[in-house]
């Protein structure tokens, strides 16, 4: 007999047990929902200062307090060739150095990098004199790998104390206050012109810039401090830099797209896709202008990728 009421002990003790645990579930259920809807009916329960933006709340506590005029909404008169002019003076109307976003270590790379590979020679300076002149870049197909072009005479003309216009980089003489360091090379120009390997030579052109670029890289202190990862190196047509890719990936790459380079050495978490330059014909009978034109459909380079 004694055996026969140890399990009905156990099943009542069990049964007590789940009913309390069931009764503070309700209790702690009704409990937070009266503290909710008090909550809810007053809208100065939640203190503002333990919240992010205080302003935020003032404004919305302001809507609710003063009815909204809307005869004066829809007479307000537009802007005045006043104000706007107002707001564009400013607005900085030339490269200020110490504001810009961004600030650019270029090396001195011999012109046989850059401008050379265009016919500048030069004398004194491994930079043309831009102030006076800017060597011509070809037309055709090489237009829509013309970013190493425009962004190195971007930097030249940083520090230019006429420069119209605001500028977001700077190029600066000391490396150690730079963000980034850019590398001068036209890669894509190299491959273009100097990629065939010419009578009486081992290598072409092309081969031998990649491999003269990346033993200076290697020795420059720059390098050396962040093992490259600060580096942009410009390889815009998807042939270029083919040779020299493999031993600079650490670098931050300028190109068109991933479709030739393996991920680990080009991928979208640290390089740059820049676009074609626009080589698209315009439409026949097309008066539009480029500002009229408030969206970007696509790019369309002028080669055919069969990758």
């Amino acid at each position: 007999m004694g055996d026969g009421r140890i399990p009905h002990s156990v099943g009542f003790e069990r049964r007590r047990y789940l009913f309390c645990l069931f009764t503070v579930s309700v209790f702690v259920f009704v409990f937070s929902w009266f503290f909710f809807l008090q909550s809810a009916g007053s809208p100065h329960f939640i203190e503002h200062g333990f919240l992010p933006d205080k302003k935020l709340f003032s404004v919305v506590d302001n809507f609710k307090s003063t009815p909204r005029d809307l005869s004066k909404e829809h007479h307000e008169s537009p802007p005045t060739i006043a104000t706007i002019q107002d707001e564009v003076k400013e607005q900085p109307s030339a490269c200020e150095p110490n504001k810009t976003t961004l600030k650019v270590f270029m090396y001195d790379l011999p012109s046989e990098f850059h401008f050379g590979l265009l016919g500048w020679k030069g004398t004194d300076s491994v930079w043309p004199d831009i102030s006076n002149g800017v060597p011509d870049y070809p037309g055709g197909l090489n237009l829509q790998h013309s970013t190493e072009y425009w962004l190195t005479l971007d930097l030249l003309s940083s520090r230019f104390s006429n420069r119209r216009g605001p500028c977001n980089a700077v190029r600066v003489d000391n490396s150690s206050k730079a963000d980034i360091i850019f590398v001068p090379f036209f890669s894509s120009l190299s491959y273009n012109r100097y990629s065939k390997v010419n009578p009486k030579e081992k290598v072409s052109l092309n081969r031998a810039l990649q491999d003269k670029l990346v033993a200076y890289l290697r020795v420059q202190h720059e390098w050396k401090r962040s093992g490259g990862r600060d580096h942009v190196i410009l390889a815009h047509h998807p042939n270029s830099m083919l040779d020299a890719r493999m031993k600079l990936w650490p670098c931050m790459f300028i190109l068109s797209d991933f479709g030739r380079y393996p991920p680990n050495v080009a991928n979208i978490d640290k390089d740059i896709i820049a676009p074609y330059k626009h080589v698209i014909r315009n439409y026949d009978n097309d008066s539009s202008t480029f500002d009229s034109r408030p969206i970007l459909l696509y790019f369309q380079g002028a080669i055919y990728r069969k990758d």
